[in-house]
């Protein structure tokens, strides 16, 4: 059986379980609190040496690590992942722009508001920042679904998985969706999918 090593809030770790549902795979979840360090141990590291999760280890027992190749193995085959090639350069495509363009300002602006008790000085000059590359990121997501109900194809797959994860708890890192009504009309149409699961479920 599959072992997905996880943190509940990890909006990386949420992608893995939403296509898990999606797909039907049975898994181990074994949790792994990031705060406390226990993805720093000897034993984690030998598992994943960057230590950061999500990290699945296969039935042979290797293991994958880096979100967005977690989910292109589970999904390889399915319908989650195109097979038109002009398609799956779209989805990787959508799949890069939320690594780099996405998270590393809307997932570190939640990180930062919803779960340090309080920000450094660092932290704090940085913020606007990181405030305006999210809602950056935002506008690009905005323009693209006024015309698209779905990221690539026409159909739910993995970019709006990738995408999904951090977007519908962005509020939670005080960005204002209340402006982005395709966005919201997206993320409903993503909820609304067979097998969806919330970020706190657990397996």
């Amino acid at each position: 059986m599959l072992t997905l090593y996880d943190y509940m809030d990890s909006g990386n770790g949420y992608k893995v379980r939403l296509v898990l549902a999606q797909l039907g795979l049975p898994y181990k979840l074994v949790l792994c609190d990031i705060l406390k360090g226990e993805t720093r141990t000897p034993e984690f590291l030998a598992k994943n040496p960057n230590g950061r999760i999500p990290t699945l280890q296969l039935e042979d027992g290797s293991h994958i690590f880096e979100s967005g190749a977690i989910i292109w193995y589970l999904a390889e085959g399915t319908p989650l992942a195109p097979k038109d090639r002009k398609t799956r350069a779209e989805t990787l495509q959508w799949m890069f722009f939320e690594q780099y363009s996405h998270e590393p300002f809307i997932a570190v602006a939640r990180f930062w508001k919803h779960y340090l008790p309080k920000l450094t000085p660092l932290q704090e000059m940085d913020l606007p920042n990181r405030m305006k590359g999210g809602y950056a990121a935002l506008d690009v997501m905005e323009k693209h679904l006024s015309k698209n109900n779905y990221f690539v194809g026409g159909s739910f797959g993995l970019a709006d998985i990738a995408l999904y994860a951090y977007t519908h708890v962005a509020h939670e890192g005080e960005f204002d969706l209340s402006k982005y009504p395709s966005i919201n009309a997206w993320m409903a149409r993503v909820a609304s999918q067979p097998k969806h699961v919330t970020i706190s479920h657990k397996n």
